[in-house]
């Protein structure tokens, strides 16, 4: 079998059925659109789902489709959206929908979040992105609401979408420990299409292939353009991050100004100095909170629910995007160039006068809390978690 990044460089994608959405507002009004003239089957999986008028409108939307026979599912990470009580899924349910908390929470298993944000209707239109069911996000991430970004995709990707949320819907309220090794190889997988393929991303022993990936193409791309509302990369992205502000290539990054995860941005500001010394570029985004993430290399970009950091590509269930096309490849430069035009650079020499014993003290800390100590209390989880799969398999055997 070849190697994906191999075949997937020998295919190029045309613009036809994708559709760039750069601001909240946009993207749920499509959404919406795209639940209203569903015909078949919507699947709607989300991370953080408030409730809210948007909630409800969703809600509302969704009861729609199932009273025109449409079969409507729905997964929501039982942690991201806690405070989201079980009965405000009751009118959607009666109605004939299909509801199910992912990882329902308990001390020993928390750790494993589905952090996958998407939306298929009648596998035919996919949408991925950052963006939540809250309102906190909506707004145009500059005069109000959150930055963020998406993407709709055509058919091709819209029914590798469809099926791996199928997968993770079957298994969504079952005991973490039976996600058994073999199960891994089902849900972290490239899915490759003619127009693009889907990295998917999950917890457990094996490749990640989202890490592997942005690796690879960090390597040897010309153009590196960043956008990332957690950054907290493993350490061989960073080195290649480094890698390629020495040797002359353009690298930037658009990071949190503001952010709602203030450890994630300390423990961020904890490798400013290094990158920068290296030659890599760091702006900060300061109108409102960032949470986008978008990867551009060249003509290959990323869109997706994974940020640029240890949990999102070693640990949690993700997703990303990829695809090659020029034309959608300078889109979304040109968004990163507005996004650039708010955003304030990080000049070394002004960065380290700027550093106090105490700042520099606090992301230290923060990166030793979510670098070191997160992944190693995970490790531990999936190490109990293994140990009673074999028990349980030595049991029955």
């Amino acid at each position: 079998m070849g190697s994906p990044v191999t075949s997937f460089e020998a295919t190029r994608a045309k613009a036809v059925g994708f559709h760039w959405l750069f601001t909240v507002d946009e993207a749920l009004e499509a959404m919406l659109a795209a639940i209203d003239a569903a015909s078949q089957s919507i699947r709607l999986e989300i991370y953080i789902y408030r409730v809210s008028p948007i909630g409800e409108q969703f809600r509302a939307a969704l009861i729609r489709a199932c009273q025109r026979g449409v079969r409507v599912q729905v997964l929501i990470d039982a942690l991201g959206s806690i405070t989201l009580p079980e009965k405000f899924w009751d009118p959607f349910i009666e109605a004939g929908g299909l509801f199910r908390w992912f990882n329902p929470i308990k001390l020993k298993r928390i750790g494993f979040r589905d952090h996958r944000k998407m939306l298929v209707v009648d596998d035919k239109i996919g949408f991925v992105g950052g963006f939540n069911i809250a309102p906190e996000y909506q707004g145009d991430g500059l005069t109000k609401g959150w930055h963020d970004a998406g993407l709709r995709v055509p058919a091709e990707l819209a029914s590798q979408l469809a099926e791996t949320f199928d997968r993770l819907f079957a298994l969504a309220d079952y005991r973490h420990r039976r996600l058994a090794r073999y199960r891994r190889s089902e849900l972290a997988k490239i899915s490759a299409t003619p127009l693009g393929e889907l990295l998917t991303n999950a917890p457990g022993r094996g490749r990640h292939f989202l890490k592997a990936s942005l690796l690879n193409y960090l390597n040897r791309a010309r153009d590196i353009d960043i956008i990332s509302a957690y950054c907290l990369p493993p350490r061989q992205l960073r080195r290649a991050l480094a890698r390629a502000g020495r040797s002359g290539r353009r690298a930037r990054l658009i990071l949190a100004g503001k952010s709602d995860v203030v450890l994630s941005q300390l423990a961020a500001r904890h490798l400013y100095k290094r990158l920068l010394a290296a030659g890599v570029e760091i702006y900060e985004y300061r109108p409102q909170i960032l949470h986008t993430k978008l990867f551009l290399f060249d003509d290959t970009f990323y869109a997706g629910s994974a940020n640029m950091d240890k949990r999102s590509l070693l640990v949690n269930y993700e997703l990303l995007v990829r695809v090659r096309d020029h034309d959608l490849a300078e889109e979304a430069r040109a968004f990163f160039e507005r996004t650039l035009q708010h955003s304030e650079k990080i000049e070394i020499e002004t960065w380290r006068a700027s550093r106090t014993v105490w700042s520099r003290l606090k992301e230290q800390w923060a990166f030793f809390l979510l670098s070191r100590l997160d992944p190693y209390l995970t490790r531990l989880q999936l190490q109990v978690l293994y140990r009673e799969k074999d028990n349980q398999v030595r049991l029955e055997g």
